[in-house]
């Protein structure tokens, strides 16, 4: 099982956070109890949605798409988060295989 789930207009992506980490990027995807997950470390901290930003910032870059099309969907306050990503799903989904 992915990481993630296509439609018309992107993907939802299940994502891991880790705030705080003394090495930020997009590690790879995990096992979870619901298949697998993509696991993101940042070195902000969870206060006032810092991490939440920079874990969309750090999946936009990581994909190639604009800051503005990844967003937070469910898991605001949560480690266990689901992103948005805004654009062609099938390239997306084919970048996100990669990392």
């Amino acid at each position: 099982m992915t990481c993630f789930r296509a439609d018309d207009t992107g993907l939802s992506v299940r994502v891991k956070l880790h705030p705080g980490a003394r090495r930020p990027g997009v590690l790879g995807q995990v096992p979870d109890l619901e298949g697998t997950r993509l696991k993101i470390a940042v070195a902000e901290p969870p206060e006032d949605g810092r991490a939440n930003r920079a874990a969309c910032t750090a999946l936009a870059q990581a994909l190639g798409v604009r800051q503005t099309d990844v967003a937070v969907i469910a898991g605001a306050t949560s480690r266990q988060k689901t992103l948005r990503v805004t654009g062609d799903a099938t390239a997306l989904a084919a970048r996100l295989r990669a990392l």
